[in-house]
């Protein structure tokens, strides 16, 4: 699918809309960090040949991930199915590690928290 000013931007530009549910918004709080920490934490244990954390620490990030799906379900307005995999991949880098660490130090997630 091709996204018009790149996959950052596309996500952008509806992010504010697929966020606005107050649980999810706090859910995205705790689980989007877990996922971050999970996943760091998983490449620094693999390299490492820490076994066992490294999967300890992936599963961390997968719960992080299954949180937020959870908050999701939860939105007025439905997220853009995956393409496949890659496009999965993508966007849940980019959703992870720019998009929603953006949207809280821009004030969006405040601003959507209030209006709830």
């Amino acid at each position: 699918m091709a996204r018009e000013g790149g996959l950052i931007a596309w996500q952008w530009r509806g992010y504010a809309d697929n966020h606005r549910d107050r649980l999810n918004l706090l859910l995205h709080s705790v689980a989007v960090p877990a996922f971050i920490a999970g996943t760091l934490a998983g490449v620094r244990l693999l390299v490492a040949a820490q076994w066992l954390g490294a999967v300890v620490a992936f599963g961390v990030a997968v719960f992080g991930f299954a949180l937020q799906g959870i908050g999701h379900k939860r939105e007025a307005v439905a997220p853009v199915p995956f393409d496949g995999p890659l496009d999965f991949l993508g966007r849940v880098v980019i959703e992870q590690f720019i998009t929603f660490p953006r949207f809280v130090l821009s004030g969006q997630w405040a601003r959507n928290f209030a209006r709830g």
